[in-house]
């Protein structure tokens, strides 16, 4: 059950955290893997282990906020594989540089932020999708923060709402050729960059609200992907399945009103 032997499957992001999970998890389904992603030094240490798992895989740096790469990216898929079952449109981030209060961040913070994390992922699906001439899976990689308000990261969790948003129209758009569509919004997941990781604090705080009363690991999100690049989800499609521990309230809006009632309450008492 869940083989995808046989398969290949695209990772943008594949180089490092939820990314290298997610391929890990393919590998040991038996997929062939392609590993797309900024950095080729983060790709050849995941290839290297999904190759000892027994996976065939081929690295293809690539910057997917560019068109040239994009389509460079999926011919090289084509040329090495013969086709691509399966995208994982995981790739997508906020620089620390371009986050801040919706009154501060200017066009070029907001582009950059969009411009990964909504409009590179539908031009990479978009590009993807023109060649699964027998069908195939989509999976859109999304973050809790499209579904909550998010002081600070607002226009991050706008791309992400978008991301989901969009995710049903391909579906709907895309079904009579055989693409599933799905999308999976993470809650907190530890990775090397990510902010709990780094810091003990905002870590426990995130834990007490979830209910599982853990965070995230990258190797939880594989298996759900597996499932949507399977041929048993050949009935699931415009899904979106959150992966969060049960987790229902965003750390970081506790945390800005907490910040804002300190506030009022010292201009109050000054």
């Amino acid at each position: 059950m869940f083989s995808l032997s046989g398969k290949t499957v695209l990772v943008t992001g594949g180089g490092r955290g939820v990314g290298r999970g997610i391929s890990r998890a393919m590998a040991k389904a038996g997929a062939n893997l392609v590993l797309s992603g900024r950095t080729a030094s983060y790709l050849e240490e995941t290839a290297k282990e999904t190759r000892g798992l027994g996976a065939k895989t081929l690295v293809v740096p690539t910057d997917i906020t560019r068109g040239e790469d994009r389509e460079r990216m999926v011919k090289q898929a084509i040329d090495t594989f013969g086709y691509v079952d399966c995208l994982v449109n995981n790739a997508g981030s906020a620089d620390p540089k371009d986050v801040g209060p919706l009154l501060d961040i200017d066009e070029g913070q907001f582009d950059r932020v969009v411009g990964l994390n909504l409009k590179a992922a539908v031009f990479t699906a978009q590009a993807v999708a023109r060649t699964m001439s027998r069908g195939g899976s989509i999976i859109n990689i999304s973050s809790r923060s499209g579904a909550f308000p998010c002081p600070n990261t607002g226009h991050y969790g706008a791309a992400k709402a978008g991301l989901e948003a969009i995710t049903a129209t391909m579906a709907t758009e895309w079904g009579h050729m055989g693409i599933r569509v799905n999308a999976i919004p993470l809650g907190i997941v530890l990775t090397e960059n990510s902010t709990s990781a780094r810091s003990p604090g905002r870590a426990k705080r995130n834990i007490d609200i979830t209910p599982m009363h853990r965070l995230g690991e990258v190797d939880d999100v594989g298996p759900l992907c597996v499932y949507f690049a399977a041929d048993e989800s050949s009935w699931t499609s415009g899904a979106i399945v959150r992966l969060d521990g049960g987790a229902r309230l965003p750390v970081g809006y506790l945390t800005y009103f907490h910040n804002i009632n300190k506030k009022l309450e010292e201009q109050q008492t000054a």
